[in-house]
């Protein structure tokens, strides 16, 4: 199988979701895959533990992507390795009454990771400009001010939002957060097969909601606001990565191999060296140990 290049997934210029595949033809079976992962997903949880030692970064890893791209098994495949106090996921859904209280970044402030670990975000702060854009009425939950029916919503407030998100990312990032953002990129095909599975499949069965398939009828302007949001909001201080997501196994190898490339790049990430004498008594704490 061929090695894997960051540079081949990242955002660089504009993109058209259409023209991007969402499957990437490789010469390796499953279990080249699991062994290719197997040995990234160590590295990560090793580097992790340099990280908490080290103390200055923490990291945030974005995942986005239509119902059933496979986020929740990635989560639970690239970081199954880590020591559990070194990475929290969170799963952002509909706003409860005490985040509608606040702005609409409140709830992704609080969940930013401390210094030395990994934070998930399982859906993310661009369900704000997604979500809310196919089903504009869920802004008025918000109580904005001057927002008092869908009317009141004009290009000019998706264009602010977009704004704003790009500001919490760049002051999130100028503190020392590591900021990685993956869209899974699912074909509609893909999905159709994927949701079948949760109907024909007893062990499936838990997964399906009618719902999926709600949101399924609006799949075209999903893409459009995926595309548009990523277009907007790709920076260097934050990248977004295409990831092909019908081949669940790789869309996993992928987004690990792209995490552990990228944070080659923070070479002063190591562990703290000892006082010299600290070092210069051990012999003296031994013998107070003996």
């Amino acid at each position: 199988m061929k090695s894997i290049d960051p540079n081949d997934f990242k955002v660089v210029d504009k993109i058209s979701l259409a023209k991007i595949p969402t499957l990437l033809q490789v010469d390796a079976d499953e279990e080249d895959k699991e062994e290719k992962l197997n040995k990234v997903r160590n590295k990560l949880s090793d580097l992790q533990d340099v990280m908490y030692a080290h103390n200055k970064y923490g990291v945030l890893i974005c995942l986005q992507g239509m119902d059933t791209s496979g986020k929740d098994s990635l989560i639970r495949e690239v970081f199954k390795e880590f020591n559990p106090r070194g990475v929290v996921v969170h799963s952002f859904k509909t706003p409860n009454s005490t985040e509608l209280e606040h702005d609409y970044l409140w709830r992704h402030y609080l969940a930013l990771p401390e210094k030395g670990k990994f934070a998930i975000f399982n859906r993310t702060h661009y369900e704000n400009v997604l979500v809310t854009r196919v089903h504009p009425e869920y802004i008025l939950g918000e109580n904005l001010p001057g927002i008092e029916s869908v009317d009141d919503i004009t290009p000019t407030f998706w264009e602010n939002r977009i704004e704003q998100i790009n500001n919490f990312e760049k002051h999130i990032a100028q503190n020392g957060t590591i900021v990685m953002k993956f869209y899974m990129h699912l074909s509609k095909e893909e999905q159709r097969e994927r949701l079948l599975r949760r109907l024909e499949e007893e062990k499936h069965h838990w997964k399906f909601s009618p719902g999926d398939l709600k949101e399924r009828e609006h799949w075209d302007e999903y893409q459009q606001y995926y595309e548009e949001a990523i277009n907007k909001t790709a920076t260097e201080h934050a990248p977004w990565y295409i990831v092909p997501a019908d081949d669940k196994e790789m869309a996993r190898y992928i987004v690990a191999k792209i995490i552990w490339e990228e944070m080659q790049k923070h070479t002063d990430i190591k562990e703290p060296e000892l006082d010299d004498k600290v070092k210069a008594n051990f012999e003296m704490y031994k013998k107070q140990l003996e």
